[in-house]
């Protein structure tokens, strides 16, 4: 495995909600080097979400530091950070009246892209590439495909290190064994580094190290031989056997 990559250090997130400061993410630290595929487990409400968006700039950090490539982005925007090379796709995507698939992937990819490449990512991800590329991503979509186009749009232009919060989520089984294809490829090329929040059992064993969330705090961290029969022992609520069909 390459060089550190990401450096996260001694993050804190306190949130004030009615008057009342709460604790989500609590002194969380870890690295990510060159072409490694990090995935964050743990039971549902413990902060996996939270941290994610913390990476990317849409929560801001109370203390703690992120170093991506030896670059302080602690401070930097979202767009700062895209622009750094974070990707990013939401649990449950935005929606854009008026704005096509085709026109969304453009902007994602930072430039025109050619009906073949746009036809490329649609199918990558499941879709029917020509009868998504004039739709509007709008209310006429399904949350599933919502989600597969999200994934498309973060597979459309190269990153340093792509996040994706629970790619599962909401999609058939068949798309999701698609996106499986998409994120062995990804890692099989080593020219990404990757970071899966996921509770799929068949996500968590891509992994070539795994981190536990768990009431804010990392529970544990280790190479996926290490941590992961742990996992299966222990009732946990952080691994999913079974993928639901889905819209």
């Amino acid at each position: 495995m390459g060089s550190k990559m990401l450096e996260v250090k001694n993050l804190v997130f306190h949130p004030v909600d009615n008057g009342t400061e709460i604790s989500i993410i609590e002194d969380i630290s870890f690295t990510l080097v060159d072409g490694e595929m990090l995935v964050i487990t743990g039971p549902n409400g413990g902060g996996k979400s939270t941290m994610a968006k913390l990476l990317m700039g849409i929560e801001p950090l109370d203390s703690g530091s992120i170093i991506l490539d030896g670059e302080d982005i602690t401070g930097y925007s979202i767009t700062r950070r895209a622009n750094a090379g974070i990707g990013f796709a939401f649990q449950q995507p935005p929606r854009f009246k008026g704005m096509t698939v085709s026109r969304f992937l453009s902007l994602a990819a930072g430039e025109n892209l050619p009906e073949k490449k746009c036809c490329d990512l649609l199918s990558g991800v499941g879709l029917c590439a020509r009868e998504y590329l004039n739709r509007e991503m709008d209310g006429t979509l399904s949350g599933g495909e919502m989600k597969r186009l999200e994934i498309a749009s973060v597979l459309a232009k190269p990153h340093k290190i792509c996040i994706f919060d629970e790619p599962e989520a909401g999609i058939d089984l068949w798309s999701f064994s698609m996106l499986v294809k998409q994120f062995e490829e990804l890692h099989a090329e080593k020219k990404e580094s990757l970071i899966l929040i996921s509770h799929q059992e068949r996500i968590i064993r891509m992994a070539d190290r795994i981190m536990v969330i768990k009431d804010g705090k990392v529970d544990a961290l280790g190479p996926k031989e290490e941590v992961f029969p742990g996992l299966m022992e222990r009732d946990t609520g952080c691994v999913c056997m079974n993928q639901s069909h889905r819209s």
